[in-house]
């Protein structure tokens, strides 16, 4: 009898502790698709402006659907800035930082997870502190720096202040950090030299942290605005995101919302669209990385 007393409440903590998982389920579902509505509504609402005709004013009420829907702002916004300009720019600019960020935070988190040396503590604490430092408080001492240096309004006037990053020198000294220890001193035993080890021992297991530190650094310098728009002036120099500056004076009152809006989705279109086709591997990096 009490083994069946004990049968029948073992079952039904069973389904009450199912029921509890489902409703747990259902609920993080939930919460998790009103997360989603509320991040994707500006995108859905600059889609929706931006296939507004340009001369139909938004007003209150009639901010999301107008009587007419037309694709030609995005034709009209492609023709009033030189946006092939643009984009090469943008490519050249974020390719040479990544480039120069890989070799400058490679080398620098081999040095902090391998060599012992006098004053390293407090060296990698000076990196780390740069991290603390709001990026406005540097924007005068790099434009006159970029001035000495006679580099105004020169597309390597944007790349340079990102060569060096605290940021990605934290994440591959950890990464580093996490190598076997008998693997690094068996490539010492074989006879490697630094660059040997730090191809074939260090570099292979952190990959991961590598790429993911590379698409942040892509997304955010795709994104940059306030920089670029300081070092250059002219249309040859500017990226993307300087380049929307001119659809805000368009219009005798201010901006032209369905061409700025365009003109935006046009800018961020391209990194969009990555996400989508390598969405996968993104998440993975960024896993296998120990970014949160």
């Amino acid at each position: 009898m009490s083994e069946a007393i004990q049968t029948t409440e073992l079952t039904e903590s069973r389904r009450t502790k199912s029921i509890t998982e489902r409703i747990g389920y259902w609920l993080s579902v939930a919460v998790t698709f009103i997360l989603a509505a509320l991040w994707a509504i500006p995108v859905v609402w600059a889609f929706i402006a931006s296939t507004r005709p340009a001369a139909d004013p938004i007003g209150r009420g009639d901010v999301w659907f107008s009587h007419a829907l037309t694709l030609e702002n995005y034709q009209t916004a492609w023709s009033l800035a030189p946006f092939n300009l643009y984009y090469g720019t943008t490519i050249l600019v974020v390719v040479t930082i990544l480039a120069v960020q890989f070799v400058t935070i490679t080398l620098a988190g081999f040095a902090f997870a391998h060599y012992r040396f006098a004053g390293k503590r407090w060296l990698f604490f000076f990196v780390l502190l740069q991290m603390m430092i709001p990026t406005t408080a540097l924007l005068a001492p790099n434009f006159a720096t970029i001035r000495a240096l006679g580099l105004y309004d020169n597309r390597l006037a944007i790349a340079i202040p990102y060569f060096g990053s605290a940021f990605g020198t934290f994440l591959m000294r950890q990464a580093f950090l996490e190598v076997p220890r008998d693997l690094v001193d068996a490539g010492i035993i074989d006879g490697c030299r630094w660059w040997q080890l730090l191809r074939h021992v260090y570099l292979p297991p952190s990959i991961p942290t590598l790429i993911a530190f590379g698409l942040s650094s892509a997304s955010w310098h795709w994104n940059e605005f306030l920089w670029p728009l300081i070092v250059t002036s002219s249309e040859t120099s500017r990226p993307l995101t300087a380049g929307l500056v001119r659809f805000t004076q368009l219009g005798e009152i201010g901006a032209r919302w369905s061409l700025l809006t365009a003109a935006t989705l046009m800018v961020a279109a391209p990194l969009f669209i990555m996400f989508l086709i390598f969405q996968r591997r993104f998440i993975q990096s960024f896993l296998h990385s120990g970014i949160k």
